[in-house]
């Protein structure tokens, strides 16, 4: 009898050691799995201090198209991962393409149709139908449109101040104009820069510190950035100054600054400042984006 149970004994331990190892191996490799899952989907830092996962950023417009958020790997780029429609996905984050670098985050389309042509603004504006220019800043989309008798005729993504140097909200007049026009304030590298070019540009306030603000060329990154003017795509620009695209293509502030401002209205512009009557009114509303 006691040879029996021993015997059954060894065998129950057997049995259990053969379990304990299959739930082992069976239990390892869902960790292991699981962790391969997790390293497969890198993300923005948590903290995120540079803001560079603008799937964070909340437009309201975008609360009903689809989309995901996209890591931007190692030798990725926009043209690479969405080739022509490249141009979309850059409007649609408000980025260009000089901002879109491995370790960010953007916003990617379930669906491309979805944001072709995609705007926040109306397409008719009621209180633009009495002037035959029109433009309009909504400073929460990020985003920029020309109307002409309160029918927008195009528009475009924007960089507006930061929340330091929020760019002034209100009704103003476009009052000069400078093709050619740098900041008198700040610099490409630092001290030892060139001044930083501001082409296309359309000047709508004075401060009581004698500081103006303008409408004109710069970099977008995707969020508020600027220290009060508002920036707009300008790809020839950052060729110039940062070598980077190869080939531009976004030119919007050449587009708003020959709509808003044509020499068929002002006479010739030889690329210098200059001081302009009855130009387009420009209305600045809504407060900075949230970012989550």
């Amino acid at each position: 009898m006691t040879a029996v149970l021993t015997k059954n004994s060894r065998m129950r331990l057997s049995h259990r050691l053969v379990l304990v190892t299959f739930f082992t191996f069976v239990i390892s490799g869902c960790w292991l799995i699981w962790e391969a899952d997790v390293t497969d989907r890198p993300g923005a830092s948590p903290v995120d201090k540079a803001l560079e996962d603008l799937s964070r950023i909340e437009y309201p417009s975008q609360k009903n198209i689809r989309w995901h958020p996209r890591f931007i790997r190692p030798h990725e780029t926009l043209e690479s991962l969405y080739g022509n429609d490249w141009v979309w996905v850059a409007r649609f984050n408000r980025v260009d393409r000089r901002h879109v670098y491995p370790g960010m985050t953007i916003k990617e389309p379930d669906r491309m149709n979805d944001i072709k042509n995609y705007t926040p603004l109306p397409k008719e504006y009621a209180a633009a139908k009495r002037y035959p220019k029109y433009i309009l800043l909504d400073k929460t989309e990020q985003w920029i449109g020309a109307y002409q008798r309160g029918v927008l005729k195009f528009s475009m993504p924007a960089a507006t101040g930061k929340a330091a140097t929020e760019t002034p909200a209100g009704i103003f007049r476009i009052d000069a104009r400078h093709q050619t026009h740098t900041s008198s304030l700040y610099k490409i590298h630092g001290e030892d820069g060139e001044q930083y070019p501001m082409d296309y540009a359309l000047r709508f306030h004075i401060d009581e510190n004698n500081t103006g603000f303008w409408i004109h060329a710069r970099d977008l990154p995707g969020r508020p950035a600027s220290h009060g003017c508002i920036g707009l795509f300008d790809e020839e620009m950052q060729e110039r100054t940062f070598g980077v695209p190869a080939k531009p293509v976004l030119m919007d502030s050449r587009r708003l600054y020959e709509w808003a401002v044509p020499d068929s209205e002002y006479g010739d512009d030889y690329g210098d400042l200059e001081e302009i009557e009855g130009g387009p009114v420009l209305e600045v509303r809504g407060t900075l984006p949230v970012y989550r």
